[in-house]
């Protein structure tokens, strides 16, 4: 009984590390997450005051051309008045001419800034996206995690329960004077007589006589006797130990099976009659 406590309290200690391991990797992952979302919402704030930046260059850059055109027009008219007028303006609108021209300069200056801005902030866009798709992978893997956790306790629960009714039964039962229980065994399941031989395959009477003969085996040990794969070897031994030809014991995995003594008497009925 104090084995058992004991198992049962470091399996219970087990499963809390998995769960506090688990929710420590999900509250990682959604800090990455936040993290990301919030460098990618200040990338969109940063290329917004770009954009309107560059807007209120053009549009003063706008205005300034139209004052100097509206200038330039004036000079026009008054060059139509006199030749001396003319030369003058002349004058002025090569200097406005020559005006414009760092302005024009520093306008390629600032769309090639801004080219060169907005291909960076998509170039950055696009890392947030695929940083936040692995951070969205990451999340479903931790969430199939909790999904095998959930799984693997059911489980726990499951054998728990049966290793304590198990405990409860020996218990109840006087074990006998002349025999100390060495092992914990599942209950025995009746032999479906009605059954018998006649619904056996080639192979299960094949491992049927080879635990008469040599005593009891694993799943793993018959399955390098009889060539098969594991998962059927496994289905072969659960079914001969559901039916009631064999008997299994529970105390460690892999478990070990062995016949029946009276299926072992009905097998040696079978041979002395074969002969």
């Amino acid at each position: 009984m104090g084995i058992l406590i004991a198992v049962t309290a470091v399996a219970a200690y087990q499963y809390y590390k998995h769960i506090r391991r688990a929710q420590h990797e999900y509250e990682k992952a959604n800090n990455e997450y936040e993290k990301a979302n919030n460098e990618y919402e200040k990338a969109s704030q940063e290329y917004e005051k770009a954009k309107d930046f560059l807007e209120d260059i053009v549009m003063s850059f706008d205005r300034e051309l139209k004052r100097e055109s509206a200038k330039f027009d004036t000079m026009v008219s008054k060059v139509e008045g006199s030749y001396t007028t003319a030369d003058v303006s002349y004058r002025k609108a090569e200097t406005i001419e020559r005006k414009i021209e760092p302005i024009e300069t520093q306008l390629d200056v600032l769309v090639q800034s801004y080219q060169a801005m907005s291909q960076e902030i998509t170039e950055n866009q696009t890392e947030n996206i695929q940083y936040n798709s692995n951070v969205l992978s990451g999340l479903s893997g931790l969430e199939v995690k909790l999904k095998n956790i959930d799984a693997t306790q059911e489980t726990l629960k499951t054998k728990i329960t049966d290793l304590e009714e198990q405990i409860k039964k020996i218990v109840n039962t006087p074990p006998p004077q002349s025999q100390v229980i060495a092992e914990v065994m599942l209950p025995p399941i009746p032999i479906k007589r009605d059954k018998a031989l006649a619904t056996l395959t080639d192979t299960e009477i094949q491992v049927l006589e080879m635990l008469s003969k040599e005593g009891s085996k694993t799943a793993p040990e018959i399955k390098e006797r009889i060539h098969l794969s594991r998962e059927h070897t496994a289905r072969l031994m659960k079914k001969l130990y559901e039916e009631g030809y064999l008997e299994r014991e529970a105390g460690k995995l892999p478990f070990r099976y062995s016949i029946k003594k009276e299926m072992e008497a009905l097998l040696q009925k079978v041979e002395n009659s074969a002969v």
